[in-house]
């Protein structure tokens, strides 16, 4: 049994148009895109952004976010009820249920587990306005959604952060400053997170064949 947790707070800024929440992709909202995602989920939470209004006809409970993606999982997580969460950005509508089999199956496993995947492009630390020296690409990956957690785990991680001050772009971070280990899996290249102008085209070309 299982909790996703989508925090959907966020005013996208980047992206520059409005909430992404309710941004438009293949004729649904990225919300709806998600909550589709975890149609089979005992329990799916999303933290809106305040005052925004709560859309209709979705199987979902509805609070109130944070001021950051980081306080909107921590009221998520104070509302699950099942042992396993699932935490997912609003911003990746294409996520396929063998994505979501491989987290949860790991976090069953290990308590922890993320999807990644291997960089394909080179990497450099800029020199000025120069290129400058390669950064091997082989050691690192790229980090995606959704992370599954132990929710009593991610619990204690979110409240040692608060105690220490520490804030993080995404739950792993916080729950390796435990100590505790999280497992790896693998990602896919379509759940691609939309975050600039140019991402949007690429996401309605895929919406397009999604379910085809």
């Amino acid at each position: 049994m299982v909790s996703v947790l989508i925090p959907a707070a966020g005013n996208g800024e980047r992206l520059g148009l409005g909430p992404k929440a309710f941004l438009r992709v293949g004729g649904k909202t990225l919300l709806e895109w998600a909550v589709d995602a975890f149609r089979e989920a005992a329990e799916v939470l999303v933290a809106l952004p305040p005052g925004a209004p709560v859309p209709k006809g979705l199987r979902a409970t509805f609070l109130e976010g944070g001021r950051s993606r980081q306080e909107s999982v921590s009221r998520l997580l104070e509302a699950a009820s099942l042992p396993l969460v699932l935490v997912h950005d609003v911003a990746r509508p294409f996520v396929s249920q063998r994505l979501v089999g491989r987290v949860l199956e790991a976090t069953r496993a290990t308590g922890a587990a993320v999807p990644v995947l291997p960089l394909p492009d080179t990497l450099i630390r800029p020199e000025g306005e120069g290129y400058g020296e390669v950064v091997p690409r082989e050691a690192l990956r790229l980090v995606q959604t959704p992370q599954g957690f132990f929710t009593a785990l991610l619990r204690e991680a979110h409240a040692y952060a608060r105690k220490r001050g520490l804030s993080a772009t995404d739950d792993a971070q916080l729950v390796r400053a435990l100590g505790y280990p999280v497992a790896l899996v693998e990602g896919e290249r379509a759940a691609f997170k939309i975050t600039y102008p140019e991402d949007l085209p690429l996401a309605e070309a895929l919406a397009r064949v999604w379910n085809a």
